[in-house]
């Protein structure tokens, strides 16, 4: 479907505009970004591929579907042509038990990474910047996270797996710019993956890279990060410096 089919549709679903489209959005990716679960995810990647009597390929090739959907990703991890059904089963047990682990084990902890909280409460204090998510995380995950942080009050919009197609394909920014009325002219998608910036040129909106993610820089830039940011500081910067304003 033509992404401008998509956007219309979106823009139908959602009714009126609750917001001005002269204000400014920016998008942020969950993990990886703005939160710290590599610990988690990795462990219940190889406990997953264990279970199901496979290899798993190592830390650089699990880092790197992070972002994806959980069906492509362990798809793609496990060099597979399509998804399967047991992986994907068995990795949402295993990281459903971990999450319950991680109560009492520290080593299993989700922190925000350093900056996020005090870069969220200034960038809500902005009268007009609004506050997305895109993630390739579940609806009842993306949930938890915003529970978790208390951040039920802070964002706008929240796009999740269960909303659009996978990253790359745009469908998730397309859904926010509907759902608030912003342009994609003034809105930003901050992330650590190729598929974050993929989508974000997909969907006409400004591409921006975190240095402190699971991928690498030159990945990013390869993709088509118009920015990089190496501190939670610099999105402000590059905020006040931008052409988003009229």
């Amino acid at each position: 479907m033509p992404h401008e089919s998509i956007a219309r549709d979106a823009m139908a679903a959602c009714g009126p505009f609750l917001y001005s489209a002269a204000m400014d959005l920016v998008i942020f990716d969950l993990d990886g970004t703005l939160i710290d679960s590599e610990a988690i995810i990795l462990r219940a990647q190889y406990e997953t591929f264990i279970q199901c009597g496979r290899v798993h390929p190592g830390r650089e090739a699990g880092l790197g579907v992070i972002g994806l959907t959980l069906d492509l990703a362990l798809m793609r991890l496990a060099g597979l042509a399509e998804p399967d059904d047991q992986l994907t089963q068995t990795y949402r047990e295993v990281f459903n038990g971990m999450r319950q682990q991680a109560l009492t084990d520290p080593s299993l902890a989700e922190p925000l990474f350093p900056g996020v909280a005090e870069l969220l409460a200034a960038l809500s204090q902005r009268p007009r910047t609004l506050l997305g998510i895109a993630t390739g995380k579940s609806r009842r995950g993306a949930e938890h996270a915003v529970a978790r942080n208390d951040w039920g009050a802070l964002f706008a919009t929240v796009q999740t797996a269960d909303d659009a197609l996978s990253k790359p394909h745009p469908g998730m920014i397309l859904r926010a710019l509907a759902e608030t009325g912003v342009a994609a002219e003034r809105t930003l998608m901050v992330g650590d993956s190729v598929f974050d910036m993929e989508m974000a040129r997909s969907a006409g909106v400004t591409p921006v890279a975190v240095s402190w993610g699971f991928q690498p820089v030159a990945a990013l830039q390869a993709a088509g990060a118009q920015h990089v940011i190496h501190s939670c500081g610099e999105l402000i910067t590059l905020l006040d410096g931008a052409s988003l304003a009229a």
